[in-house]
């Protein structure tokens, strides 16, 4: 009876002769390639520092104060008729663009439908009542380098016998703190003895939070005022929970302060591209196995320049416009509710699932209530933000994020990763361990785009438990 070994070896040679004389050659490259680039990543990888520093800023108007309030203020979300009678004016002179005869959501976020939505935000969404609903939870402000930062921090109801764990969790854009509503009561419900308790701040720029006064406000800066957030709070040790941006900068938390995070649990992961990746896409689509590839990896990433290259080029407009020219594009979108909603809802629309563009509404209510999206799009128009929060990927993308500190150093606290399979790129775990060197779960899940916690809470509120169940009893 042959070993495991044997017959993996006669599967990798049969495998091998049943490719084409093309697909032959295209593996044999990539072999010489990775023969005579291993020595180099391996002392590549011994020379990488294990934490960044923490660094300092000040971000307020002018010159920093030789001392801060450290106060912690009650907040509440407010409305006036007269914000409400301004918004209905700027809709009802809205000038519409005919769309062009069954161009669908391929142009972008299709008028036709536009005008229902904007008839259901002007007749029958009650904005006073989504205030309420925002208040629901407990709003806080802090200054912190000069900006009020804006929170919501959701306590657990007192049980006896549960586990009460702290956890931050951080959203992107264009979404806001009001993403993780329909998450927070899972969240802070026991779970076999394990309950959160809940901190969601705005980052600065978005909804509530004041925008930077100066230049260079970047990820790096968002994760260290959460960090001092988390102090002031009174947390020594805790969780992370991020995606789109809130990834990133709860990456760069657990960079910073790596002894004060207990777990960082993502559903987006930007991988470093290097040498493995190169590997992984030549050999993947013809001996995975070989490259630390699943099936399912292989279903999501390939044909890889359709998926991630060319598909990428038809979704990233918004994202070259905001990484160059934040504040032109912000002049209309800022001025306009209309232009706002569909600049905003258009991503909730693609971004949920790319088939969505083949659909005259969208797909916009498959995933999500107008009610929900609107209360959204009315965090950015009642505070005026959203052009501060394009900034945000300017300021990011400017240089380079390969020659940035972070992107040069791996993360080692426990990680956990829940891959959602309409998320814009698929990142499988052998390219996620080139710089999350501790990941403890890493999770395909069955269904749900971008917005993991907007559109499948419960998956993710299930993923993220059984992470920190994980993480608790290693």
């Amino acid at each position: 009876m042959p070993t495991p070994g044997t017959a993996r070896c006669r599967d990798c040679r049969d495998t091998f002769f049943g490719l084409s004389a093309a697909q032959q050659q295209q593996l044999l490259i990539g072999s010489a390639v990775a023969a005579g680039g291993i020595m180099a990543y391996i002392v590549y990888k011994r020379k990488k520092p294990r934490t960044i520093p923490l660094g300092d800023g000040w971000w307020g108007v002018g010159e920093k104060t030789l001392s801060e309030d450290q106060k912690i203020y009650p907040f509440q979300v407010e409305t006036s008729d007269k914000e409400i009678e301004d918004l209905y004016e700027r809709i009802d002179r809205t000038r519409y663009a005919d769309p062009l005869e069954d161009g669908k959501f391929h142009y972008g976020f299709n008028s036709t439908y536009l005008k229902k939505v904007v008839s259901y935000w002007r007749h029958e969404f009650d904005w006073k009542k989504q205030v309420a609903v925002l208040n629901k939870y407990p709003h806080f402000k802090t200054k912190i380098e000069g900006l009020d930062v804006h929170f919501i921090h959701v306590r657990p109801p007192h049980r006896e016998n549960q586990k009460v764990l702290p956890i931050m969790i951080v959203h992107g854009w264009p979404g806001s703190f009001y993403e993780f509503y329909k998450i927070l009561p899972l969240l802070t419900q026991s779970h076999d003895g394990v309950v959160f308790e809940v901190i969601c701040p705005s980052i600065p720029g978005y909804g509530f939070s004041e925008a930077s006064h100066k230049q260079g406000f970047n990820s790096l800066a968002a994760a260290r005022i959460f960090l001092k957030l988390m102090e002031r709070l009174g947390f020594s040790q805790f969780y992370l929970q991020g995606g789109d941006w809130g990834s990133l900068i709860t990456t760069n938390m657990a960079q910073m302060k790596p002894q004060c995070v207990k777990g960082l649990h993502l559903n987006m992961c930007m991988s470093n591209r290097g040498f493995k990746v190169l590997l992984s896409l030549l050999i993947g689509p013809y001996l995975p196995f070989l490259v630390g590839l699943s099936r399912e990896d292989v279903r999501r990433l390939f044909p890889f320049f359709e998926k991630n290259v060319f598909e990428m080029l038809r979704e990233s407009g918004y994202f070259h416009i905001q990484a160059t020219k934040p504040d032109t594009a912000g002049c209309g979108v800022n001025d306009s509710p209309v232009g706002l909603a569909a600049w905003i809802l258009e991503k909730f629309s693609s971004w949920a699932d790319l088939k969505n563009r083949d659909l005259e509404d969208g797909g916009l209510e498959r995933k999500f209530s107008l009610d929900d999206l609107l209360t959204n799009v009315m965090i950015y128009w009642t505070t005026g933000s959203i052009t501060s929060s394009m900034r945000f990927y300017k300021e990011n993308l400017g240089s380079n994020l390969n020659n940035r500190v972070d992107f040069k150093t791996e993360i080692f606290v426990p990680t956990g990763f829940a891959a959602f399979p309409n998320e814009l790129m698929h990142c499988p775990k052998s390219w996620a361990q080139i710089r999350y060197r501790n990941i403890q779960s890493y999770t395909f899940m069955p269904r749900g785009g971008h917005f993991a916690a907007f559109e499948e809470p419960q998956l993710l509120a299930d993923d993220l438990f059984n992470f920190v169940k994980k993480v608790e009893k290693s």
